[in-house]
This record gives C-alpha cells, structure tokens and sequence, in this order.
C-alpha cells in the first residue's frame, strides 16, 4: 500500500483574520483525499504559540472562534538534515515528533501571508503550499505591490503612501490628487479590516486614525467607479488562470462585514460577464502580475473595470480564502478544476517546487 503524504494543515495566527483562517482551514481538511493525504492540524493562537489539535477540536474552534488550548498538545520546530519535523510536548515532556511532507499554510494576514511564517518553513526545509518569502511580503504590502507593478507598466489606482511617523497631508490636498471620495487602508491587512471610505474632512482623520490602529504605513487611494472582477492564478512556472468573477458589493464597498459578516454583503457573479476578449484580457494581466510580483502556487488577483474599459489592479492576495463564500475556489470550480482536484494540485505543486529547490548549491565548491 503506497504511504500517505502528510500534510500540516496550517492555522489561526495571531492576525485580524484569526476567525476566517479557522474556517478555510475546516473546508480544505473536508476537500483533502484522505485517501492520498494524512492531515495533521497545527493551530496558531492570537499570542503565536502552536498547538496539535485533532478533527473535533477544529470544528469546536470554528463554533467558538478560538483555539481550546486545554485539549491540544504544544508544539515546536525541530530541523534535522533532511528531517522535516515537529515535535509535540505537553507539560515540558516531550509527547511525539510529526515527520511532514508538506504543510498548507491557512494563515491570512500579517505573520501567515506576509512572509514570516514562509521564512520559517523554508529554514526547516518543509516544502509549503503558496508563494514563497519574497512573493508573499511583496503581495502583503500594498505600497511595495503597487510601485512594482506601476514600475512594469501594470496599470493601477492613484495612491498616496503614509507613514506614522510623516505629517498627515490636508484634505483639500488629498482631494486635490486623488479626487473624492477615496479610500484609506493600512497597507498590510486583507479581508478589507481597517478600511474607510472618506467623503469629507470629518471622516478623514478618524479614516487616518482607525488604519494606524492596524499597521504603521496606510494608503490614501483613488475611489475608482467600475465594476469588480477577480481572476484566480495556479501554478509555478506554467500558470493557469480560472474565468474572470465579479464581486457586486450591495454595501458601500466590498468591506470586512459584507463578505463575512452579512450573508446578502455582495452578489457574487461566477463566471462574470465579459466578452471573450475581455476574459482573455483579465486571464493574461493576472498572470502577468503573478509572475511580476514573484507569486508560486496559488494567488487571487482583483481588479477594477471601469466604464471606458480600463483594467486596473486592485491588489493580489496570495493566500485567498477557502470559506464557504470564497470566490478562489468557485472560481476553479466553475472553469473545471474541483474543490477536491484544486487542493490535489496546490499540494503537488508545492512539493514540485521544493525539489527543484534543493538542487540549488547552498554551499561554495560543495
């Protein structure tokens, strides 16, 4: 009988996005073939420690929102050569090591989607599913992100960068270059947390204040009138990219509460309605942005269309939700790919990159 491959299935963090992260990782252990796949499920508290927890006390996290430290054993890296190890303890003993083939992280936001958690796996030498270190902080940081992709001459909304430590620019100079309403985000979130749309000077500096509660650096963007599509990326070297899907917000904009919160937030329309040359437009840019921005495995990319037919880029999320309401895997699911299939494929994809990784020489005249 062929031996299973083990997959850690990554979880919680110490993110805004803790909640939506126990969720998408429910969905994914309920898609994996445990005919092929032997999951172990690592969860990550909002203080960062990491915890073994089997199938029920996942579906109790999902309930409650918060991770049942009383039913799950301690857990920490250990990196042996080619060993690829987590060991388990429970009251300082030393309980069992986990040797992993692989490990999915489901960690949205900062310290899972940004590039932290990417560095550690690399320096255990665990193959992972998703972009790697570089990709990942890249995706993460909206500023960093947009200067890149204007930098190839991909086209994207006005923005304005600040730091806490800058002068709060006035309003009517803001209006001035961005034009009114327009948004302010912290640069280093997704799921819309800390986003404000500002039409006047009032709701300006409680916008300010409210995204520097989240990150140190925000952005100050350009309200763009036009519809919302989104295209989903799979794969390394070869890519592949899904039908084009369209986000209709029914509130203000498409924020926190109207994809998690209120089950009627949007109208999600799978596929879009795009002519043909259009899909091919929204196919070829997402892809293009994937391989500008250094992305591998899996990545979402958002953009607006506006009236005159413009395609712009809102952002790339490089570890896109797997919840009930996430458009990554309708998307897939749609142009052909199964919920199943996808994570099949997302797994084997990571394990092919890793190898080809290995063949890199790490040490001079070795």
């Amino acid at each position: 009988m062929k031996k299973k491959v083990r997959v850690g299935l990554l979880f919680g963090g110490k993110s805004t996005e803790h909640e939506i992260s126990l969720i998408s990782a429910k969905n994914i252990l309920e898609a994996l073939d445990l005919e092929k796949y032997e999951p172990i499920l690592i969860s990550i508290n909002k203080r960062g420690q990491w915890h073994l927890e089997t199938q029920e006390t996942l579906r109790k996290m999902v309930f409650s929102n918060a991770i049942l430290e009383n039913f799950t054993e301690n857990l920490s890296f250990v990196s042996l050569e080619e060993c690829k190890q987590i060991v388990s303890y429970k009251d300082s003993k030393l309980q069992k090591s986990l040797d992993l083939d692989v490990i999915f992280p489901i960690l949205h936001g900062a310290y899972g989607e940004d590039g932290t958690i990417q560095g550690l796996l690399q320096l255990a030498n665990i193959p992972f599913v998703g972009a790697g270190v570089l990709g990942s902080a890249i995706g993460m940081d909206k500023d960093v992100m947009k200067r890149l992709l204007q930098q190839a001459g991909i086209p994207v909304a006005p923005f304005i960068c600040l730091h806490d430590y800058q002068e709060i620019p006035a309003f009517e100079e803001v209006i001035l270059r961005l034009g009114c309403p327009f948004f302010v985000k912290p640069a280093n979130t997704g799921s819309s947390v800390g986003i404000t749309k500002v039409r006047d000077q009032g709701t300006y500096f409680l916008a300010i204040k409210k995204a520097f509660l989240y990150d140190r650096k925000i952005l100050l963007e350009k309200y763009i009138q036009g519809r919302e599509i989104e295209c989903a990326v799979l794969g390394n070297e070869d890519l592949l990219a899904s039908l084009p899907g369209e986000i209709e917000p029914l509130h203000e904009f498409y924020s926190y509460e109207a994809k998690y919160l209120d089950a009627k937030g949007a109208k999600l329309h799978i596929p879009a309605s795009l002519s043909q040359e259009q899909i091919a437009h929204v196919q070829t840019m997402a892809m293009t942005v994937f391989r500008t921005l250094c992305c591998a495995g899996m990545a979402r990319v958002d953009f607006f269309l506006t009236k005159n037919q413009e395609l712009l880029v809102n952002e790339i999320n490089t570890i896109p939700g797997f919840t009930r309401v996430s458009i990554y895997p309708k998307l897939w699911e749609i142009s052909g790919l199964s919920y199943s299939q996808l994570i099949d494929q997302l797994i084997q994809l990571a394990i092919t990159r890793h190898e080809k990784g290995k063949k890199i020489q790490t040490i001079i005249g070795g």
